[in-house]
């Protein structure tokens, strides 16, 4: 007879509470490793890094690719908030990474589409509802990029509000009592690795390699253990909530949620399987998509409070500025509104009829033309 094992037992919501903050400490930390290992590594590191992405279009591709590599748009825009901070990246050509990470984060809930794949209606409608947030981003990208470029729109009035917000020039390191409590664990790491102090490639490299596994760690966790404290009520709530409230209830649901667990995948991963169901209409879950693309920023705004110079401010603000100008444009009005739903269905019946396709596409779109992108710009 088999012995019997103890039940697991499970942490209480105050004691899960408690271990996210510390989880978010810990992601703070990451960020602070990664902004002293780049300034570590010295000039010539910064200079060649700046020099492999010279390109606005080349650093959307650069955007798609690291986040689809890392599977996270939260950990690639941490980054490039870390590069910027660190005073490595500029804020123009950030500016792109961060759109392009946005399309990127949009693999994940296309990924998890694909388990319905041999149930043909529901994989048609948890296609379709994966896919609507690919459509959203690309659009937005295609009309906001030429904007940035012309005018700077979103880079300048990300300036503006840094110097609110941070009561500092743009050009001037800032301060705050979040980075001094995350000042002190990066410096004693930095001490026990480099007792001298003399900094180099080696010391730059491992706070890098440190700091990325900081980030990963802590995001990952965060997210299992934010979806225990809420995602069953999450789940009933959408669809009771949205289902009455109409589409501006919705994109407030989706944003609520996704600063809640810290993560639109996680947001956009309930939907897909709802809509498959069929728990959840395509357009009840569009506005909820919409909302997760804003609420996903609040990553690199939490980012850039453990960084040194304002600029990583900057840039996590105009990754808020571009999801809500996205959204302000293209969601009011009913015939622009619908056009994603309808790509959307679109590509869902070709992926049913011809299972290929989705292959096709998702390599395509993901990592085929980043890769070209990025060799033949760059």
């Amino acid at each position: 007879m088999a012995a019997l094992v103890p039940p697991r037992r499970e942490l209480g919501r105050p004691a899960r509470t408690v271990l996210v903050l510390i989880l978010l400490y810990l992601f703070l930390v990451g960020v602070g490793m990664l902004e002293n290992g780049i300034a570590a590594l010295g000039e010539g590191f910064q200079e060649g890094l700046l020099d492999q992405v010279s390109n606005p279009l080349a650093g959307v591709f650069a955007g798609i690719l690291a986040t689809v590599l890392v599977q996270s748009s939260s950990v690639s825009t941490a980054t490039i908030v870390g590069l910027v901070g660190a005073g490595t990246l500029d804020v123009g050509l950030a500016v792109p990474m961060i759109m392009g990470a946005n399309i990127g984060t949009t693999v994940t809930n296309t990924l998890a589409a694909l388990g319905n794949i041999r149930r043909s209606e529901e994989f048609r409608r948890g296609f379709a509802g994966a896919t609507m947030h690919d459509a959203f981003n690309l659009i937005a990208v295609t009309i906001l990029l030429p904007i940035e470029l012309l005018t700077g729109v979103l880079s300048r009035s990300a300036v503006w509000l840094t110097g609110i917000l941070r009561g500092t020039d743009v050009a001037a390191p800032g301060r705050s009592p979040i980075r001094a409590a995350v000042k002190a664990p990066v410096d004693a790491f930095n001490g026990m690795v480099d007792p001298s102090g003399d900094g180099g490639v080696l010391i730059g490299l491992v706070l890098l390699a440190t700091g990325l596994a900081a980030i990963f760690i802590a995001l990952g966790a965060i997210t299992r253990n934010m979806r225990k404290l809420v995602a069953g009520a999450v789940e009933r709530a959408m669809n009771r909530i949205v289902g009455k409230g109409g589409g501006s209830v919705g994109i407030l649901v989706g944003i609520a949620v996704t600063v809640s667990v810290q993560s639109s995948t996680i947001t956009t991963s309930i939907l897909v399987p709802l809509v498959a169901a069929g728990v959840l209409t395509l357009r009840n879950a569009y506005p909820i998509t919409l909302g997760a693309n804003v609420g996903t920023t609040i990553t690199a705004l939490l980012a850039s409070l453990a960084v040194l110079r304002p600029e990583g401010l900057t840039i996590a603000l105009v990754h808020l500025l571009f999801n809500l100008t996205a959204l302000a444009l293209l969601y009011p009005l009913p015939a622009v509104r619908d056009v994603p739903v309808r790509i959307a269905e679109g590509l869902a019946n070709q992926a049913v009829r011809r299972r290929w396709l989705v292959v096709v596409y998702v390599a395509g779109i993901f990592l085929v033309l980043p890769l070209v992108g990025i060799l033949v710009l760059d």
